[in-house]
């Protein structure tokens, strides 16, 4: 039988877990892609299926060509991803990936009543809090020297004017979906909602953080790791022993 996730140009992981009880589809921050998630599933239990999203434009979907608006990346993402939910799953997302896999919740429960058993966020003020220092529409020096600022971007890769000139344009457009984001009023969803910030992160505080809890009506927490923006990299076991203890709960 053809393992119909292999077919699945949205969905890259390192290990097909068909035993597994829970599927975990985790959303990229901007300009990243599915292999930030490689080594998850092997820091994870057996029964936690590890499912990275690959976006458009980038790794695997290189030529595929980018969203710059919220709405037809969600109705896209929900396509792919649908014939995947069936069995219990959870969503987890770093900074853009977090507003990405948020909406996706919301809008799975109003068009199909399915909902994430958890909703883990990473990275990102609550949704009803704009961006307070938006890069987009940075020229190339500004932009640059934001990357720099934020420590996401390997060294070799700013250095590399060939790999930034591919890296550049999708950068732009999902920091584009993610900061021109206007928040409408929702009622709560009905899953617990995991929240992580990085206790050295200039991009988000712990009122921003905190601010995600009105988004539940199940239990809330919030976890402050050691690291910058980009602590989903430099404090990763950390962060997947809090997710393994929260989706074990479940599963």
């Amino acid at each position: 039988m053809i393992n119909p996730i292999k077919t699945n140009s949205w969905i890259v992981y390192s290990k097909h877990n068909p035993q597994a009880s829970l599927r975990l589809f985790c959303f990229p921050y901007a300009g990243g892609g599915a292999s930030i998630f490689r080594t998850w599933q092997e820091n994870l239990p057996a029964t936690i299926e590890v499912c990275p999203i690959e976006l458009p434009g980038r790794g695997t979907r290189m030529g595929y060509s980018l969203f710059t608006k919220l709405s037809p990346l969600l109705q896209a993402l929900t396509e792919a991803l649908l014939p995947y939910l069936d069995k219990p799953f959870a969503f987890f997302g770093h900074s853009f990936g977090a507003l990405l896999c948020f909406e996706l919740a919301h809008l799975l429960y109003k068009d199909y009543d399915l909902e994430p058993v958890h909703l883990l966020v990473s990275g990102r003020q609550a949704p009803q809090i704009p961006d307070r220092a938006p890069l987009h529409a940075l020229n190339e020096l500004m932009l640059m020297a934001e990357l720099h600022r934020l420590n996401g971007t390997p060294k070799a890769v700013l250095d590399n004017p060939e790999m930034m000139q591919l890296l550049m344009p999708i950068l732009r457009a999902d920091l584009a979906i993610d900061e021109t984001y206007a928040y409408a009023s929702k009622t709560p969803l009905k899953c617990p909602i995991t929240v992580f910030g990085g206790l050295q992160d200039p991009e988000t505080n712990l009122d921003d953080l905190e601010a995600w809890r009105q988004h539940t009506s199940n239990c809330f927490s919030l976890h402050m790791l050691p690291g910058d923006h980009f602590f989903i990299n430099t404090a990763q076991l950390f962060l997947l022993q809090v997710i393994s203890r929260e989706l074990q709960l479940i599963v």
